[in-house]
Formats: structure tokens, sequence, C-alpha cells
């Protein structure tokens, strides 16, 4: 293998910038940032998500992105803040850097994920449709 998961992780750490649940959840009020929920629905349903996030599958990330694609999708030309979170923080630390290198600004990840989050007793909503 040329470049498993752990040197793309460190390649993506060194890159991006990772905000703690606790830094995170004062922005939960404000209008200018949007929480991108990139779990899969299973886990959403069976974990909550942070309250106010937007969902987002990590296999749909950069079609959402991208204004030139048929599935774009216009939260992601709103010129908000985006904070990207997932279960323990691994996949949403490789979309951030992606989302950064597609030129999405400022953009950021919750270091843990939900996991962090929730370990820290922050709120956390169940979804109201199942998956």
């Amino acid at each position: 293998m040329k470049l498993g998961y752990k040197a793309l992780l460190d390649q993506a750490n060194a890159e991006i910038e990772a905000i703690s649940p606790q830094d995170a959840a004062v922005l939960l009020e404000d209008a200018g940032t949007v929480f991108v929920d990139l779990r899969d629905p299973r886990e959403l349903q069976r974990e909550g998500k942070i309250p106010g996030a937007t969902h987002c599958p990590r296999g749909m990330l950069e079609f959402w992105i991208d204004p030139e694609s048929p599935y774009h999708k216009p939260i992601f030309a709103s010129g908000k803040t985006f904070i990207f979170y997932c279960a323990s923080g691994w996949r949403s630390a490789l979309a951030t850097k992606t989302a950064q290198d597609m030129g999405l600004a400022p953009v950021k990840h919750i270091q843990g994920g939900i996991t962090a989050w929730k370990k820290a007793d922050l709120p956390v909503e169940m979804p109201d449709n199942p998956a």
C-alpha cells in the first residue's frame, strides 16, 4: 500500500483546523456556522446528532460542495463556517482536508467526533425520520 489511512490522517491533520467539542458547542447558536454530520444514516438513527446539524453522507461531500455538480447543495455556497464531524474524527479530518482543498472556507472539524461530544455531555438530538 502506497499511502495508508494513518498517513492520510497525518497529512490531513497537519493542514486542517481541529476544534474541541467544548469550543464547537459555543458556536451552536451562531448563525454563521453550519455543523455537518458526515456519518451514515444508520449511525444518526442509532446515536443521534448535534442539534441543528446538516446531514451530508461522506460519499456525497465533494458532489454537494462543487457548484458545477448536479448534486450541489446551496448550503455549501453560503459563505458560512463549516464544522464537520463523524463518529471519532477520522472521516471528518479527511473530509475537512478535501473541502479545504476544494476551496471551501473556513472549515474545521470536531476532534474526537460525536463520541467526544457525548463524552463532554453536550446536547444531542435524535433525528425525526427513521432511515
